[in-house]
């Protein structure tokens, strides 16, 4: 009996130069790239970025100084902009539930093994890149265009980009789910929509989950962006407060400030609630 061919290490070594020489191209490649968009940049500001560095701190330190002369009214300014914020969290949470939804169509449309057409497989995956590639931000200000402003076009950007980034997530999911419950139920007549209900979605439910909250932080801070160009919430808020210039700048650090706290707080509790579901289950 002939024992089996030893891979030559002189092969694998060569192997081995080759991939780090490879690496070692791209990188520098992707150095000389980048100094030379920034010599590009840097040419075509009104001044130079290195000549204005040493101001870069000058607009924060303007911010912090006035808001720090005026800290009497930072209580109310929090109280003020309250709603605002629950405007931003109402946009975050509808875009994520109506992208989340959609998402799971289209992830089980588009999973090897799962889906109901498996020749139109290489199309959903298609939709779902261009829903991923395409930013928030531009959606929403065609949406601006068409619909006018308001907490409505910013929904359904984030939704929008929010179906293709989870449908990529949760497909690759469910490609890990056991297909022996699908096949099971496929031979006692199951339909398609109840083998994915019963068989493949208890599986993928868990991890679903945490995706999904983990996305519903994006979603925020996404929001509080869109605001700025007139899709409402306290983004909107902040924006006005910017333009005001001078006397308003006390605005400016409460809306950071209520910001910043609710992005610890929401991080704190889908941190803990997608700890309990990936190690937990559903049923932790």
């Amino acid at each position: 009996m002939s024992l089996a061919a030893q891979p030559d290490p002189a092969d694998y070594i060569a192997m081995i130069r080759r991939k780090r020489l490879y690496g070692g191209v791209l990188i520098v490649l992707f150095m000389v790239l980048m100094a030379s968009g920034f010599r590009t940049a840097d040419a075509r500001n009104a001044g130079g970025f290195l000549d204005g560095l040493h101001r870069i701190l000058d607009f924060p330190a303007e911010i912090f100084s006035e808001a720090f002369s005026n800290w009497r009214n930072l209580p109310g300014l929090f109280v003020q902009f309250i709603p605002s914020l629950l405007e931003t969290l109402n946009i975050a949470a509808v875009s994520t539930l109506f992208g989340g939804l959609l998402a799971m169509v289209l992830a089980f449309l588009s999973t090897r093994g799962l889906a109901l057409w498996p020749r139109l497989t290489p199309l959903f995956r298609r939709a779902m890149d261009i829903m991923r590639a395409v930013p928030e931000i531009v959606i929403a200000l065609v949406l601006i265009f068409l619909l006018g402003g308001g907490p409505v076009p910013a929904m359904i950007a984030i939704a929008f980009h929010t179906t293709g980034a989870l449908g990529k997530l949760f497909s690759e999911a469910a490609e890990n789910a056991d297909l022996k419950p699908v096949e099971g139920l496929a031979s006692t007549g199951a339909g398609w929509v109840q083998r994915m209900w019963f068989g493949v979605l208890p599986q993928v439910a868990p991890n679903w989950s945490s995706y999904a909250l983990l996305r519903f932080e994006i979603n925020i801070r996404a929001s509080a962006i869109l605001g700025f160009v007139g899709s409402g919430g306290i983004g909107y808020d902040l924006k006005t407060a910017l333009q005001w210039g001078q006397g308003k700048y006390d605005q400016v650090v409460a809306i950071f400030a209520l910001l910043l706290l609710t992005i610890i707080v929401v991080d704190h509790f889908s941190d803990r609630a997608r700890a309990r579901l990936v190690k937990g289950g559903l049923g932790a």
